[in-house]
């Protein structure tokens, strides 16, 4: 009876042993920074899947704003689907059309197959009426003919503080967790790899599918238990991303962006999903719901779905 009652013993104690060995490896360390671990990456980690290093990819990467200006290199058949709403909820206005981007070397000029737009979306003189419809224009439309460098960057770039602040919100909006210079409120305040930052989020990776490719998600999320002044700092809300385990290039993100002070206040999301065309990195579906309040205009609430299909 001696016998067995210690060889249960044992047995407990190595079950829990393990089970402590199991919890101290789901953890990493990364500047100051705790990552949670799911399973599947703590055996990745085992056999070799560097945990910093894959982290330290994450923050230095810049392959998915990249991504956007990529477009720019390439012919496609964009579906575009905009919509702003009024403060019941309802559409005001909206644009729905298909366009062909054609290629000439490095220039690009756009064709029109099909439009149709209700409400006020255009002015008399035929501009955007709307602020989402000129921030969608100015990434996914193109007048005329417009030629760029090998980098994707404009030939001829438009001056003036109009064009600096839209540069700074395509920033802003497209390249979460990085600084945004410029932007002296909220510029600092979603570079979410600074230390005063971080203290802010949980941190996970974790494995799944992803658009029947096998991914690693790296994920930040702001704490829920954050005190009312330190929430008020917060303006990455959640900031998912989906790595192709082979070569670690974004699948798809999603993330939420809001913010709010006396001058303005904004609430966004986004999720975009990737494509791959001789060898550059491209958005195939972009989908936008948020609301702008910004000083000397109205408030904004739209919505927009963008699809793009390589020609």
């Amino acid at each position: 009876m001696r016998n067995r009652l210690i060889a249960v013993a044992g047995a407990v104690i190595a079950v829990l042993l393990h089970l402590n060995n199991a919890y101290a490896q789901d953890t990493a360390q990364y500047k100051g920074m705790t990552v949670n671990l799911d399973e599947v990456v703590v055996n990745a980690k085992r056999i070799g899947f560097d945990v910093n290093s894959f982290i330290k990819r994450v923050e230095d990467d810049t392959t998915f704003y990249r991504a956007f200006k990529n477009l720019r290199l390439l012919g496609y058949t964009g579906y575009n689907d905009i919509r702003v709403y009024d403060k019941e909820g309802k559409v005001k206005a909206s644009l729905k059309s298909e366009t062909v981007q054609h290629m000439n070397g490095r220039c690009r000029t756009m064709q029109v197959l099909d439009e149709k737009s209700t409400g006020d979306f255009y002015t008399s003189k035929g501009d955007y009426n709307y602020y989402t419809a000129e921030l969608y224009a100015n990434l996914f439309f193109t007048k005329g003919t417009a030629c760029v460098d090998e980098s994707g960057e404009p030939l001829e770039k438009a001056g003036g503080s109009m064009e600096r602040h839209k540069a700074q919100l395509k920033q802003l909006i497209f390249n979460p967790g990085k600084p945004v210079r410029g932007v002296p409120i909220v510029g600092p305040k979603v570079a979410i790899f600074n230390p005063e930052v971080m203290r802010f989020y949980d941190f996970s990776i974790t494995a799944e599918e992803y658009l029947g490719v096998s991914c690693y998600v790296f994920t930040a999320g702001a704490k829920k238990d954050l005190g009312r002044i330190d929430r008020a700092d917060v303006v990455i809300n959640e900031l998912v991303t989906w790595f192709n385990k082979d070569n670690f290039e974004i699948v798809g993100r999603k993330y939420s962006l809001s913010y709010k002070t006396m001058l303005f206040d904004f609430n966004v999301r986004m999720n975009v999903q990737m494509a791959k065309k001789d060898d550059l990195l491209i958005p195939s579906l972009v989908t936008y719901d948020g609301t702008w309040d910004v000083p000397f205009k109205k408030r904004e609430t739209a919505a927009f779905i963008a699809k793009f299909q390589l020609n």
